[in-house]
C-alpha cells in the first residue's frame, strides 16, 4: 500500500500545499494546471453528490476509486480541502485527514503567528511534522521498487 500525493486548498480553491511521497507518473502539466484541474474535479463531484443524492447528505463526497488510485477528500468548516491520492489497497482514512488537519496544520500553520493563512504553505516546520506523521501510516511503503 502507498501514498503518491496530498493537496490543501484553501476555500477560493487556492492549493495553499502539496507534495508528494510515491507518485510515479507525471500529469505531463504545470502544477497551476494540475492544481485548478483537480480543485475543479473536487467541485464538480461535490456539486453532483449533493444534488443527485437521494436523501440527505452529511457527509457529503469523502472518497473515490478509480481502477488505479483511489483519491480520499476531507473538508472542513471553514472550507480547507485536504485531498490524499493512495493506492487502491487504502481504505477509508477520513479520521487520518481529519487528524492532519487538527493536529498538524492546527498547530504548525493556524497557532504560527509568522504564517498567512491566504498564502501557500512554506513552513519546514509543518512539512517535517507531516512527512513525519505520513511516513508512520501503516500502509506508507518503507520502501517503493
Amino acid at each position: 500500500m502507498t501514498i503518491y500525493n496530498f493537496y490543501i486548498f484553501d476555500r477560493n480553491g487556492v492549493c495553499l500545499y502539496y507534495v508528494e511521497w510515491n507518485r510515479r507518473k507525471q500529469s505531463g502539466m504545470s502544477s497551476e494546471e494540475e492544481f485548478k484541474l483537480m480543485y475543479g474535479m473536487i467541485f464538480s463531484i461535490k456539486s453532483f453528490v449533493n444534488r443527485i443524492s437521494p436523501t440527505d447528505v452529511k457527509e457529503g463526497f469523502m472518497t473515490y476509486k478509480t481502477s488505479k488510485y483511489r483519491l480520499h477528500f476531507f473538508e472542513t468548516l471553514s472550507g480547507l480541502k485536504f485531498i490524499m491520492n493512495t493506492d487502491l489497497n487504502v481504505g477509508n482514512i477520513r479520521d487520518i485527514l481529519q487528524q492532519i488537519y487538527s493536529t498538524i496544520y492546527v498547530e504548525y500553520v493556524i497557532k504560527n503567528p509568522i504564517i498567512e493563512l491566504d498564502k501557500p504553505i512554506t513552513s519546514e516546520l509543518f512539512k517535517t511534522k507531516l512527512d513525519d506523521y505520513m511516513k508512520g501510516l501503516p500502509f506508507f511503503p518503507a520502501k517503493v521498487s
